[in-house]
């Protein structure tokens, strides 16, 4: 029995091992169907998720497309308020002052080089010339002699009144006759005495017409006197010329006024700026008035009254001016007043 049996257990053992090699043979089998059934699957979904993924990759993109313009139109908005603010700054304070400060700048820069140019171009200059000599021509010395003869033929200063002598002598020897009362407007009316004529026959002919005389003794004397020389330079110049009185106080520029009036016939409407004579209490309005009447080609005749004891030193540069030298009988008593 013992030996019978241990053949059957021998093929049992064979075919049991067999049975497991055909067994694991078909798990394997098995095992590979799995696998393949697996990477199949693995594939679909991998197709699945990459037809899904498309609408989503759409979105994103349009997002992104969204994104991009709204960051344009911010850059423009930028731009836009970039430039606005550069136009504020140039147009503000500190925009001009930098713009000036840079203009200043490069006018400073083109100075300093106009500068070192002209410095280099004054060390190449020559500071020692050789004189020219220049023979003078015969035509310079003719002019120069020509210029020479004028200078000698130049009238002296009493003979300015020479060619009117006769005239105003005339006129002179008129005044020492008969007053005529009824003679016409800015005609002497009253007659002169010798001392009157010799006082006017010397500021004529020795002073040519401009210089000091000695009072007569009172203001109705120098008014006498005044107006007999008004009325021949009314016979000399016409209506050319404008006496100009000066008097510091209004007293003494009345008496000048009823005069005048009373010896040359005269009204009150010619006593003023626009007519014969004008009356002044200060220099420089008598200065400035002659110099306008010599703009206008007229002749102005200054009479300064006794009590002003200064001339103004413009005056003597008119052509015709006599101012009445004081003496002490007159000074003292106005002096007492002041």
């Amino acid at each position: 029995m013992p030996e019978a049996e241990l053949p059957l257990s021998k093929e049992t053992k064979a075919q049991e091992a067999s049975q497991e090699q055909s067994s694991r043979e078909g798990t394997l089998i098995q095992a590979g169907q799995t696998n393949s059934n697996i990477s199949s699957k693995e594939v679909l979904k991998k197709a699945l998720s990459s037809s899904s993924l498309d609408p989503i990759l759409n979105i994103a993109l349009k997002e992104l497309h969204i994104r991009r313009d709204k960051l344009e139109k911010e850059l423009e908005e930028l731009n836009k308020r970039k430039v606005q603010l550069l136009e504020e700054q140039k147009n503000s304070f500190a925009g001009q002052s930098d713009a000036i400060a840079r203009r200043v700048k490069g006018f400073q820069e083109y100075l300093t080089g106009a500068l070192q140019d002209l410095a280099q171009a004054s060390e190449q200059l020559e500071l020692v010339k050789q004189p020219v000599l220049v023979n003078p021509s015969p035509l310079d010395k003719k002019q120069k002699q020509a210029e020479t003869a004028q200078a000698q033929i130049v009238p002296a200063i009493s003979d300015t009144f020479k060619p009117d002598e006769n005239l105003i002598r005339e006129c002179l020897e008129q005044f020492l006759g008969q007053p005529d009362f009824y003679a016409a407007p800015w005609k002497l009316r009253r007659s002169l005495g010798p001392k009157e004529i010799e006082l006017l026959e010397d500021w004529f002919f020795s002073m040519g017409g401009r210089g000091a005389q000695p009072s007569l003794g009172s203001r109705t004397k120098n008014i006498l006197v005044s107006a007999a020389l008004i009325s021949i330079l009314g016979e000399l110049y016409g209506d050319r010329f404008q006496t100009l009185v000066l008097a510091s106080q209004p007293e003494r520029l009345g008496e000048w006024r009823r005069g005048l009036q009373d010896a040359l016939g005269l009204a009150r409407e010619d006593f003023g700026p626009n007519s014969g004579i004008v009356l002044f209490e200060r220099g420089d309005g008598v200065v400035e008035r002659a110099d306008r009447l010599e703009e206008r080609g007229e002749v102005p005749l200054i009479l300064i009254d006794a009590a002003e004891f200064s001339i103004e030193i413009p005056v003597l540069q008119f052509p015709l001016w006599l101012a009445f030298a004081a003496g002490p009988e007159e000074i003292y008593p106005e002096e007492e007043f002041l």
